[in-house]
């Protein structure tokens, strides 16, 4: 898909799609955004604070009604994305009000911010329980019905938090590059059902940044600047597969894993000493000319000259 997607118009009429965290930010506009273009759409919210805490119908409600009220079709779930059973009934309120799944936007998330040496478990696990497990609990039943009907769309929110590290966020940007994992391995699972898997990395104003950028910043980013690259990846057009897409401000662009050209400092048989390391790791740490491999076993063909 190197010259893009075709300008036809995206359209999700006869499409079902859940997006979690629905309630406010990013995910409001995400499915707002579905609804429009025709989706049916399934609008979870726990309805908790910032740090996960409490619970409150009336967030999913509000954005169900906004959709109704534009014309389009909508259901709440106010399940917890972070338990099995919850990841479970999300699906289950798609698949028994409308009859399948097709799009799955994960979104939902939370803040407990603290720098690392006064991480507690619990704001540790909080935040892996949601971002990663949350993860993990909804996309796994969503598969397992999309690989029943051999059609899906699944995009992950990731973060520049994870990608590249922010102060005080171990617990949010080691969850978030848990989720780069997932879909390393989802799109290679999902490739022969046509389900395909992205990942979003936005920057935005949302509850979870409201206090981290300035005011004049904040008010700049809104969330509706996210949404085109994520409707374009729940497209049925959108034949890519682990795609990581950085968005903010109208500004799109890609992020990769790659891997740089390295030293050879063996013929597969001797050892190299710590010296050796150390005197080519200008070499080693180089990512001049770098590779991208699509999967694990495509490194190994770097390693091909020395498996003789």
């Amino acid at each position: 898909m190197e010259e893009g997607i075709s300008m036809s118009t995206i359209d999700f009429t006869g499409r079902v799609a859940i997006v979690t965290g629905a309630g406010a930010g990013l995910g409001r506009c995400h499915a707002l955004g579905l609804a429009k273009r025709g989706a049916k759409v399934v609008v979870n919210d726990l309805g908790g604070t910032r740090d996960g805490t409490g619970s409150d119908d009336s967030a999913a409600n509000k954005v169900v009604e906004e959709i109704k009220a534009a014309g389009g079709e909508a259901v709440p779930n106010y399940d917890n994305v972070a338990t099995v059973a919850g990841g479970e009934n999300i699906v289950k309120t798609a698949i028994d009000t409308y009859g399948k799944v097709d799009i799955l936007v994960n979104n939902a998330g939370i803040l407990r911010d603290k720098s690392f040496v006064k991480m507690d478990e619990e704001s540790w696990d909080g935040v892996m329980a949601v971002h990663l497990k949350g993860a993990y609990c909804v996309t796994r039943p969503a598969f397992i019905s999309m690989r029943e009907n051999g059609y899906g769309r699944i995009v992950m929110t990731t973060s520049g938090a994870g990608l590249f590290g922010n102060f005080g966020q171990t617990n949010y940007s080691a969850a978030k590059m848990g989720l780069v994992g997932l879909t390393n391995v989802l799109k290679l699972e999902g490739a022969k059902y046509n389900i395909k898997t992205n990942v979003i990395v936005p920057v935005a104003a949302s509850r979870l940044t409201e206090d981290v950028f300035p005011p004049e910043l904040f008010e700049k980013m809104k969330p509706d600047f996210i949404t085109p690259a994520v409707l374009c990846m729940c497209a049925e057009e959108c034949e890519d597969s682990g795609m990581f897409i950085n968005a903010a401000l109208g500004y799109y662009s890609r992020s990769a894993i790659v891997t740089g050209p390295g030293a050879i400092l063996s013929d597969g048989k001797k050892v190299p000493t710590p010296e050796e390391v150390m005197e080519n790791w200008g070499k080693i740490t180089s990512i001049e000319n770098p590779q991208y491999f699509d999967q694990l076993p495509e490194m190994f063909g770097v390693l091909g000259p020395l498996l003789q």
